[in-house]
């Protein structure tokens, strides 16, 4: 979909692609592009109702591409057809459906509207992802997540945050080729953990009640064996990254549009520590 979406920017723009991207604030040259309709195989990204789309350049940059533009004409989102999708790819493509409710929730950015939603979709990912990866022909379960996925998408109208920027930091590395997906949800409890402050203990507090834990419960630790029991890998070097890896990502995670709207300010050292961790 993303793709598709790129393809529609190309056709309809003179200038260069990689003009258009967020990190050269290009989203003002945004015009219409052809009609898009856009059906969902997955029950993850959500691009199909979103305003974004993530391209890998020439130049090796993960870049995102915003605008109101890029919203599909029409969207069909048909549970029947995630019902092949194999459980390695259902419980990565589910918990990229997770970190999008679960940040943009935590996100500081005022929109009451979509952090209910984004509430929603944590509820049900938390309640449905684990039965739809063990049974992946379970339609009430499918069902579930492609309206969890689709919520989440409508939720991060107000930002995500340093998750999808590592995420897409480390998305760039081409002889990884790691799953988009995958890298959230090894990252994610990292990230929660590393949140302090007033403001994300009261949100902390309404995701917990959301995911069905209780008022004191550990939110890193109940994704972390979320992940466990889904069979995703513990950590990015499970992965096969290296700390190797890491001076070239820096730049393009603390530069990332997602950093931007992160529950809290993240820069260079907290990346590195955000790093360190989940390796």
């Amino acid at each position: 979909m993303d793709l598709a979406k790129a393809m529609g920017l190309m056709v309809s723009s003179e200038r260069p692609f990689e003009q258009l991207g967020a990190t050269l604030r290009g989203g003002k040259h945004i015009g219409k592009i052809p009609p898009l309709l856009a059906i969902a195989t997955t029950a993850g990204t959500g691009s199909e109702v979103s305003s974004g789309a993530v391209v890998i350049l020439d130049n090796g940059r993960k870049e995102t591409f915003v605008s109101a533009h890029l919203v599909p004409a029409a969207a069909i989102c048909d549970p029947e057809l995630t019902l092949g999708l194999p459980p390695a790819l259902t419980a990565a493509t589910g918990m990229d459906a997770m970190t999008h409710c679960i940040e943009a929730v935590l996100s500081p950015v005022v929109n009451p509207p979509a952090e209910a939603i984004g509430l929603d979709g944590a509820e049900r990912a938390g309640r449905w992802l684990e039965r739809a990866v063990k049974d992946g022909s379970d339609r009430e379960a499918r069902w579930q997540m492609m309206m969890a996925s689709f919520e989440g998408a409508l939720a991060f109208s107000k930002g995500l945050g340093a998750v999808h920027g590592l995420s897409h930091a480390l998305g760039r590395v081409k002889e990884l080729k790691l799953h988009h997906g995958t890298l959230n949800a090894v990252i994610l409890p990292h990230a929660l953990a590393m949140l302090e402050g007033a403001e994300v203990a009261e949100k902390f507090v309404r995701l917990r009640r959301a995911l069905g834990l209780g008022a004191n419960a550990d939110l890193p630790g109940y994704i972390a064996d979320l992940n466990a029991r889904i069979g995703l890998p513990p950590s990015l070097s499970a992965m096969g990254v290296t700390e190797a890896h890491w001076p070239g990502a820096r730049e393009y995670a603390v530069s990332d549009l997602a950093t931007m709207t992160n529950a809290t300010p993240f820069e260079g050292a907290q990346y590195d520590a955000l790093f360190a961790r989940a390796l």
